[in-house]
Parts: structure tokens; sequence; C-alpha cells
């Protein structure tokens, strides 16, 4: 049964660091170094040096500007973008350094699946973005930013806390996931290719149809004068 528990309480550490890496990156590296540097948690060998100052100043910078650029409609769009090619790897590294000291493949296993699903989880976060975007008023943005912001500290929580309860939750966010992302691809390709058609021409509408100009009267064809004979 301790066994059991170890290896859940390692699963859950590795993708639970790999699917908030795939929301927020700067708040996952944050809350551990802080809960590493203050004694309230052990990190692994590997994920020791988030507990560096240096390390955290610079992730708690980073947060406050996502914080922000999170928070502003269409900034939060070419900020998501740019981070697909940082949250990404980022996840898929965290989940290697937080299997601890084992096997050079378990690593690589933990390196692997830990970046699927981070990247799953930038892909959801990024794509509903653009569709909460398209409402023209801010709070929607909001909300959804600050819930992001909730789900990582909370989910992360649970993770060093209860593993099997945060192994059960992220299954079920993996299902949620495969079903809601073929949806948010069809709509964010919806909203792209208005946004292309607009910008080509749509400001000026359809061209209208030619005026067709209809004679008065028709002129007599040969045969037909008099009284019709």
């Amino acid at each position: 049964m301790e066994q059991l528990d170890q290896v859940a309480a390692i699963i859950a550490m590795s993708m639970g660091v790999a699917w908030a890496s795939g929301i927020n990156l700067y708040a996952a590296i944050l809350m551990l170094g802080l809960l590493g540097s203050s004694g309230n948690m052990v990190l692994p060998p590997d994920l020791q040096i988030l507990t560096n100052p240096l390390v955290i100043f610079a992730a708690g910078a980073m947060y406050l500007v996502e914080f922000v650029a999170d928070k502003v409609p269409g900034v939060d769009n070419s900020w998501d973008t740019l981070h697909t090619f940082i949250r990404i790897p980022a996840g898929a590294m965290l989940a290697a350094g937080a299997v601890g000291e084992m096997d050079p493949a378990v690593s690589l296993a933990a390196a692997i699946v830990g970046g699927g699903l981070a990247a799953g989880a930038h892909a959801t976060k990024a794509g509903s973005r653009v569709l909460i975007n398209t409402s023209p008023e801010p709070f929607s943005n909001w909300m959804a930013s600050l819930s992001e912001d909730v789900m990582v500290i909370a989910g992360l929580w649970t993770a060093l806390n209860y593993p099997l309860v945060f192994i059960a939750l992220l299954l079920l966010f993996v299902l949620l996931m495969v079903w809601l992302l073929p949806k948010i691809w069809r709509g964010v390709k919806f909203v792209f290719t208005a946004l292309i058609s607009f910008i080509k021409g749509g400001r000026k509408g359809p061209p209208e149809p030619p005026e067709i100009k209809m004679p008065k009267s028709f002129p007599e064809l040969p045969g037909n004068s008099g009284n019709g004979r």
C-alpha cells in the first residue's frame, strides 16, 4: 500500500506540473519554488533549482506580466501563440524532473506524456480564449483568466496533498479535453475564416448587381406590322 501511494504521488507530481505548465507555466514554477524554499515540500533533486531565489524572482516577474497580458482581449491570444514554444517543452522538462532519480527510460516516458498533456492543456486554453474574445465585453475574458490561475494553484495543491484525487480529476480533464478540442478547433477555424474574409473586403459588402435598363417599347419585328397579320 505504501508503495502504491508513492507511485501515485510521483505520477500526480509529474503530470500535475505538466498540466499546470500548459495553462500557466510561471504560476506553476513560482508555486513549486516557494513551497520548496519555505520547506513546505521536498522537491525532487532535478527540481531543486526551482527554489533558487533568482528562479523564483524570474518566475514571479513573468507571472505578473502574464497576469496583465492574459486579461487583455487580443493580447492574450498573441501571448498564448508565443508560449506554444515555451509551455510545452517546459512541461515536458518539469514532468521528467518530477519523477526524481529513476531509470532514464522512466524520465523519458514522463517527458513524452507530460509534453503531450501540456500541449493538450495549452491548446484547450488558447483555443477557448479565441472563442471567448469574440464577445465584445471584457468581463468573460477576465473571469476565464482568473479561473485559470485559481485552477492551476488548486490543481497543484491537490496533486501534492491528495495524489489519487488529482489523478482521478486529471483523467476526467483528459476525457473532457478529447471531447472539447474538436469543437474548439471548428470554432477557431470559423472565427479566423470570418476575420480573413472581413480583412479582404468584408467592410464593403457584396457588390451590387449592375442595373439593367429595359427599353420603353420593343421595336416592331418585320412582318408583325399593322394588325398583326
